[in-house]
């Protein structure tokens, strides 16, 4: 069955994680986020946060990342160093698969994401040392 889904519907009742830090708790986090729909081999999630994420890679996948309200900073760690996006409502970028990312909105952003499965986590300075 194919469904329409309703993202403000859906966010209503997911709280916003004001002031995320790199030692947030996963189950704040998860708490923060709906899953909308199954997608490819993960899923599509929404949610609102400010602060700063830990990083995280995928993979098994391209992650999307499309932001649907304020601004965030969008680190990605590439093979020639960190590649640094800002990131408003309205845009969107894809993250290579395994790139080490990690998002910092002292202001609260609203992300809609297609993420594949499973995601790595690292609170390390630099995590490509991670393995």
């Amino acid at each position: 069955m194919v469904n329409a889904i309703n993202i403000e519907a859906a966010l209503a009742d997911v709280p916003v994680l004001a002031g995320r830090t790199p030692g947030t708790p996963e189950a704040e986090v998860a708490a923060a986020f709906a899953t909308l729909a199954g997608f490819g081999n993960g899923a599509l999630f929404a949610g609102s946060f400010s602060g700063e994420s830990q990083w995280e890679r995928h993979p098994k996948g391209d992650e999307l990342v499309h932001i649907l309200k304020g601004l965030t900073t969008l680190t990605i760690l590439m093979d020639a160093g960190p590649q640094v996006l800002e990131l408003g409502t309205g845009m969107l970028t894809v993250v290579p698969q395994g790139r080490w990312h990690r998002f910092h909105a002292p202001d609260g952003v609203t992300v809609l994401t297609a993420t594949p499965q499973p995601t790595d986590h690292s609170s390390a300075d630099d995590p490509r040392g991670d393995g």
